[in-house]
């Protein structure tokens, strides 16, 4: 009988005893705020700053886009390597020791990123980032509030990740002024040091030994499967095969064609309403996060996903048909509604069907997947667009692995209790 047992899958989730997360004094919402701080940083610099740091390369150097963009896809690349490990580092150091070094690196990453003068250089600055991405971004983020939250840990990821869409919003403008001021090397120099000097003692008063350490989540238990024995069920395991691959494809034409609107809508409604455009579709992203973030612990969170999935399909057939100037900004913002919870609903998928055992491994795992794939989503719009001649084929195409998506979704498998 106890072999039978050992042998069952780990995959399923199971009923853990949980903690009073209701309280306004709960020391988790602390967490939280680290967690929003650092997700401001990290997108800042970390995804948003590549588009800054394209034109500046570009701009003082004169190479090609095409060597600067090879640069960027490099960094998503060795990036998802890194964050595949995030669950183990944090078991293996704790929490606040990879938050801190997840400041450092990607402080160390920006002033690399200022001295760069050379192609090579930009290789070995974004290798820097990539570190400093796994260290401040969506793995470390969920994993971190993973030990704090069970039951609201839907609006914990939430909440904590409006700091991506802030980091847009306000980081990247911020980081123009900076260069304009300071010069590129002085502006990165000068991201870096704000970054150590709030994230650092901000992380050491705030960030102490988390109360639900490893007995919700079970990872010190005796018969608790290794990692590698995790992501090895895990490809075996159809729902989350559905999971993984759905939304990979989901961000893949998502990332695709946010990369590319402004070019589209220059030449539709103008540069100065594409710009508006864009930045009502971040901050829908805000304003769906947030919303979601109070229902979406109690929601059919695969029917949710499937949705979304449909609500930017839908979005993108106005864009492609419709040329009016109000019509094109209200389907940016109709798209722009499930940007933020597409980065948030697979880890709460996770939470909810798979053994909390497994929970920090296959969030990472996940979002590794989701980077390797998104990283080649530009270009092949690109390369569509360039083929056809305009974006008419590249966003159908989209449309296509949105719908395939919200199909997917809605494949959960034979879950064992």
């Amino acid at each position: 009988m106890r072999n039978s047992k050992e042998k069952q899958t780990t995959l399923d989730a199971r009923n853990y005893a949980t903690i009073d997360e209701t309280s306004i004094r709960y020391d988790g919402w602390r967490i939280v705020v680290v967690c929003f701080l650092l997700a401001t940083f990290g997108w800042g610099l970390g995804f948003y700053g590549q588009s800054v740091y394209v034109a500046e390369l570009q701009r003082l150097h004169g190479w090609p886009a095409s060597l600067i963009s090879s640069g960027t896809t490099f960094f998503y690349l060795f990036g998802a390597l890194l964050v595949a490990f995030v669950s183990e580092a944090i078991k293996a150091f704790g929490p606040r020791s990879c938050l801190i070094a997840g400041t450092f690196a990607m402080a160390a990453a920006a002033i690399s990123i200022g001295q760069v003068r050379e192609p090579w250089q930009l290789y070995l600055a974004n290798a820097v980032l990539a570190f400093g991405w796994a260290g401040t971004s969506l793995g470390i983020i969920t994993n971190t509030l993973g030990l704090w939250f069970d039951n609201k840990r839907g609006m914990a990821i939430s909440l904590a990740l409006n700091g991506a869409s802030f980091g847009g919003i306000v980081g990247v403008p911020l980081l123009v002024t900076a260069i304009g001021y300071f010069g590129f090397s002085g502006a990165m120099m000068a991201s870096a040091i704000v970054m150590v000097a709030l994230m650092v003692p901000v992380i050491l008063l705030l960030v102490g030994r988390p109360p639900l350490h490893l007995s919700a989540s079970g990872l010190e238990a005796a018969d608790a499967p290794s990692p590698t024995q995790i992501r090895a069920r895990a490809f075996r395991d159809i729902g989350f095969l559905s999971v993984s691959s759905a939304f990979a494809l989901v961000l893949f034409a998502q990332v695709g064609f946010i990369v590319h609107l402004i070019a589209f809508l220059d030449s539709v409604i103008g540069r100065q309403r594409a710009a508006i455009a864009v930045a009502l579709l971040t901050a829908m992203a805000v304003v769906g996060r947030v919303l979601f973030s109070f229902v979406i612990d109690r929601m059919n969170q695969r029917l949710a996903s499937s949705l979304s999935f449909v609500s930017q399909a839908v979005a993108l057939l106005i864009v492609i048909n419709v040329h009016n100037d109000y019509v094109l900004i209200a389907a940016c913002a109709l798209f722009g509604f499930s940007v933020g919870n597409l980065i948030t609903l697979p880890a709460l998928i996770v939470q909810r069907e798979f053994d909390p055992r497994s929970f920090g491994v296959l969030v990472s795992l996940i979002t590794a997947i989701n980077q390797i794939t998104y990283a080649f989503g530009p270009g092949v719009v690109g390369l569509l667009r360039d083929l056809s001649g305009s974006y008419t084929l590249p966003f159908y195409g989209c449309i296509g692995v949105e719908l395939t998506a919200a199909a997917l979704i809605m494949i959960r498998g034979h879950r064992k209790t």
